[in-house]
């Protein structure tokens, strides 16, 4: 527990309640997505890199990190600024946490509490190709500004630096997610559903997964049905399906899916639609759509990979547009860097602890 004043103690304890809440609403935020923080000084006080918010209220989630010398490297371009590991202050983090992938966002925010969030109303319009005219006609009014895609890190603080201001509060990332910051925890919960509420629309009607038949395709396969039911909805609305195949909307279905989703044919088994999957280069994929009927997942599916699956139903239902997707090199950049490993890493622990 930091320590402080009772009034900043008090600050970071709302900032705990609010990650809890926010965390556990899966519309907001899945898995080691999204992160929160508050700024008691010289320190950011961040969510570590891999944990759950909705864990924040049981366990010890949050990095102090000195901001002056991490402001002067991300200034400076200084690629340690990019993990921000050396800017711990090692007395106050024994469990030697990871400060999250995305602390330079949080550190350019002049702002006392930053919260980042995926949430999947920002996402279902961040990802379409004239994001920034649909989401400017919803928040007109408000101080906010479009972040057009870049990795996660120092390339995406950097984009920030160029087009926030001193009083921007919101920031809409390109196919990634939504920032908010104010001066105090309840100002930023009040600012982000104010936010979220404005990007809302509602999602396409999904019929039923037709689960007998899933059940069928998966028997002798490396196949299961998904622990979340509301995973299906990507499959079995076509529209969804058709928008999930062309490609990745979003970092974090690459890091806990893969890259784009592997559609079934209509003579396909689980087993087989695996097979050609790898016959075309690729990992035996996590997920697999089976257009109409529903959605099958690998049987080591992790609790990411759980929740990414439903992440994709939801997102997709609300996009109504033409789509801006991640690139190859988009894919490649996340797969291959070591701050994403990590994430996953912790990831498959924490999901070994739950079985």
């Amino acid at each position: 527990m930091m320590a402080g004043t009772d009034d900043r103690s008090a600050e970071f304890e709302a900032l705990r309640n609010l990650s809890t809440r926010v965390g556990a609403d899966p519309l907001l935020v899945q898995a080691a997505g999204g992160n929160t923080s508050v700024k008691q000084d010289d320190v950011l006080w961040i969510k570590a890199s891999g944990t759950w918010l909705m864990n924040a209220g049981r366990d010890e989630i949050f990095v102090p990190v000195r901001l002056p010398p991490l402001l002067r490297a991300v200034a400076d371009v200084d690629p340690a600024a990019e993990k921000a590991e050396a800017f711990v202050v090692a007395e106050l983090n024994p469990g030697g946490l990871r400060p999250s992938i995305e602390t330079t966002v949080h550190a350019l925010m002049p702002q006392r509490v930053v919260v980042h969030v995926h949430c999947v109303e920002t996402i279902s319009l961040a990802a379409q190709a004239n994001a920034e005219a649909l989401i400017g006609e919803r928040l007109k009014g408000l101080d906010w500004a479009f972040v057009p895609y870049c990795r996660p890190g120092l390339p995406l603080a950097r984009a920030i630096a160029e087009r926030r201001s001193a009083a921007t509060d919101i920031l809409v990332l390109g196919n990634h997610g939504l920032v908010v910051a104010a001066d105090t925890v309840a100002q930023a919960e009040t600012l982000l559903g104010r936010v979220c509420g404005l990007l809302a629309r509602t999602p396409r009607a999904a019929p039923e997964p037709d689960t007998d038949a899933l059940v069928r395709l998966a028997a002798g396969s490396d196949y299961r049905l998904p622990a979340k039911p509301e995973a299906h909805a990507v499959a079995t609305d076509l529209q969804s399906c058709r928008i999930a195949a062309a490609g990745t909307l979003y970092p974090d279905h690459v890091i806990f899916l893969g890259e784009g989703s592997v559609i079934a044919g209509p003579a396909d088994t689980a087993a087989s639609a695996a097979e050609r999957a790898m016959a075309e280069g690729r990992d035996a994929p996590v997920e697999i759509l089976f257009p109409g009927k529903g959605v099958l997942l690998r049987r080591d599916a992790n609790a990411g990979a759980e929740a990414l699956a439903r992440c994709l139903a939801d997102v997709t239902a609300r996009v109504d547009g033409e789509v801006r997707y991640l690139t190859a090199q988009d894919a490649h950049q996340l797969i291959n860097w070591d701050a994403e490993k990590y994430r996953q890493e912790l990831t498959r622990r924490m999901s070994a602890r739950l079985q």
